[in-house]
């Protein structure tokens, strides 16, 4: 059994906001816990910065020094309590890790990073110290552990030899409990994401735009999730009138329950990672229309599990959601391949057996 200080710089996993970067993160602690590891989380310290503010750069990497030092000493005067390995999840320029390489370093044990980004054009600006804190921390990993093909590019100029590691994106897949589901009746939609600005209000947009044009045929849309974006997605799916519900923020186990008893998840996925939420659609055995984006297409295979259309394209995401309407038994076949590759490739007891296995490669030379 391996003791492993678990970092997520982005959002600790007790953050009170959900999120799907909150979710990868509790499911990471889950998955090492599940291989017999001791995991604990080292520091909740936030090294977000939305806005690239150099005074609040100057704060966070002050904590960040304090937290180290503490960490180190503390580990020193008592190392039966010191970690045998310093694992951080999820880096990109707006949330570095500027903790783990200095206490990895200094208590020479291994280095891990899951789920890493790289963005060049970051490299000056006001998120230059920022990248450059990504860089560094890549250059110190022991073990890159990418959950999204798509950052493999851009991180391996800046890694060791060996040192990037693939792990499909998982989840617990028995939470999730498809309802029998046929071809009669209106079809019930679905889509879960927080409502913010950027990204996921585009999105929101695009949905309402593509939906807008399926007034013909008999479906309805219910959105799970809640955030300060709410007035403008609300105003973004108004033209669908009756059609939408809003159910709010939900738990994951209420979430699960919504799912199952959906018929179709809808979700345009504009700069997606990769997209939890279409991976619990898909254990949850729903055909997924996405836009194909990031690593959104590692998750959802399309023609297979689910439709993907180019990321922003208003007609061709309406399109590939007519076809699924007017096609139930093809919305079916997919939803239900859709579970299959959902509880074969992507569990957690498979993904614990990988971690474990990747660990296992990694040996502490502690120092003295």
């Amino acid at each position: 059994m391996a003791r492993i200080a678990f970092y997520a710089p982005l959002k600790p996993p007790d953050h009170k906001v959900p999120s799907g970067d909150r979710r990868v993160a509790r499911l990471f602690l889950e998955a090492l816990r599940q291989a017999g590891n001791d995991v604990f989380v080292a520091s909740r310290l936030r090294s977000f910065d939305g806005v690239g503010d150099p005074a609040r750069h100057s704060r966070i990497v002050g904590r960040a020094d304090k937290i180290a030092n503490r960490l180190i000493d503390r580990w020193r005067r008592e190392p039966q309590t010191a970690p045998d390995h310093w694992l951080t999840y999820h880096l990109y320029y707006k949330a570095p890790d500027w903790i783990g390489p200095a206490v990895s370093q200094a208590l020479r044990i291994p280095y891990v990073i899951a789920e890493a980004s790289v963005a060049m054009k970051r490299a000056t600006g006001p998120w230059a110290a920022g990248h450059r804190a990504v860089v560094e921390a890549l250059r110190r990993a022991d073990l890159v552990i990418g959950l999204n093909p798509a950052d493999r590019e851009g991180v391996q100029p800046f890694i060791g030899p060996g040192a990037w590691t693939e792990l499909s994106p998982f989840l617990d897949t028995g939470l999730y409990r498809p309802a029998a589901r046929g071809p009669a009746g209106s079809a019930r939609l679905v889509t879960v994401a927080m409502m913010r600005p950027g990204d996921k209000l585009a999105s929101y947009r695009l949905l309402g735009a593509a939906l807008a044009r399926l007034l013909d045929l008999d479906w309805s849309l219910e959105v799970i999730g809640d955030g300060a974006a709410r007035a403008e997605v609300s105003a973004a799916l108004a033209p669908l009138g009756f059609r939408v519900r809003f159910l709010g923020e939900a738990g994951e186990v209420e979430v699960a329950a919504m799912l199952g008893g959906a018929d179709l998840f809808v979700w345009p996925a504009i700069n997606e990672a990769f997209g939890m939420a279409l991976l619990e659609a898909q254990a949850s055995g729903l055909a997924v229309v996405a836009g194909n984006s990031g690593g959104v297409g590692a998750v959802v295979a399309d023609g297979e599990t689910g439709l993907l259309t180019q990321p922003g394209d208003i007609a061709a995401f309406s399109s590939a959601v007519r076809q699924l309407l007017e096609h139930p038994a093809r919305r079916v076949a997919l939803g239900a391949a859709a579970r299959r590759k959902a509880v074969e490739q992507h569990g957690i007891a498979s993904a614990a057996a990988r971690l474990a296995a990747m660990l296992a490669s990694l040996r502490p030379n502690r120092a003295a």
